[in-house]
């Protein structure tokens, strides 16, 4: 629950990269380096980005890999339009929905087993990964996205309205309604704790 009063009351981090359509048709031509440079600039708002889709630590870390193999094996493919972000977001978006579909199949089989799962040890006490799926649930797949992207990863409104192609107003109200859930969601939580 630390982390969430953390992210509710912190200023949003600083980034400094600029991914290009060059960089891109770079890594397409086989250029290591080019890959190196967009792992090193992308990876923390990518991984944001999954966890929101996936609301699962382990599946994000999964997906995440994923998304960097297509992204080695696809972007030959890549025509350049501007918005190699957007490129990578729908990416890793498909990869979300591919996994999340499949899981669906397991899911009934992996109830029965929650109580015992490791991802439930693995970055926060079993109460804290509880509270995030918890609060998580409560967010749309809208809200999660703009949130992570804004708070974790540093974004700017207009950046995230323009990376996946939303109108900036639409990320704006998505981002306060999304806000007011998890400061609900929080101050309940400390209420009920007393």
């Amino acid at each position: 629950m630390i982390f969430f009063m953390n992210v509710i009351g912190a200023p949003a981090p600083t980034r400094t990269y600029n991914i290009d359509d060059e960089l891109i048709m770079r890594i397409g031509a086989d250029d290591q380096e080019a890959f190196n440079t967009l792992y090193e600039n992308i990876n923390q708002p990518l991984y944001a980005y999954i966890l929101s889709l996936t609301q699962d630590v382990q599946n994000a870390e999964d997906i995440l890999q994923e998304t960097y193999l297509k992204i080695r094996s696809a972007a030959h493919l890549y025509k350049a339009m501007g918005k190699p972000m957007a490129w990578i977001f729908t990416i890793a978006r498909n990869l979300s929905m591919m996994q999340h579909r499949s899981a669906k199949r397991t899911a009934e089989e992996e109830i029965d087993h929650l109580e015992h799962d490791p991802r439930f040890s693995m970055q926060f006490d079993r109460d804290d990964h509880i509270f995030l799926k918890e609060i998580l649930s409560q967010l749309n797949e809208k809200e999660r996205s703009i949130i992570l992207l804004h708070t974790v990863s540093g974004y700017k409104h207009r950046e995230i309205a323009r990376d996946l192609n939303m109108p900036l107003s639409t990320v704006l109200s998505n981002y306060s309604r999304g806000m007011n859930k998890l400061r609900m969601m929080v101050e309940y939580q400390k209420a009920s704790s007393k």
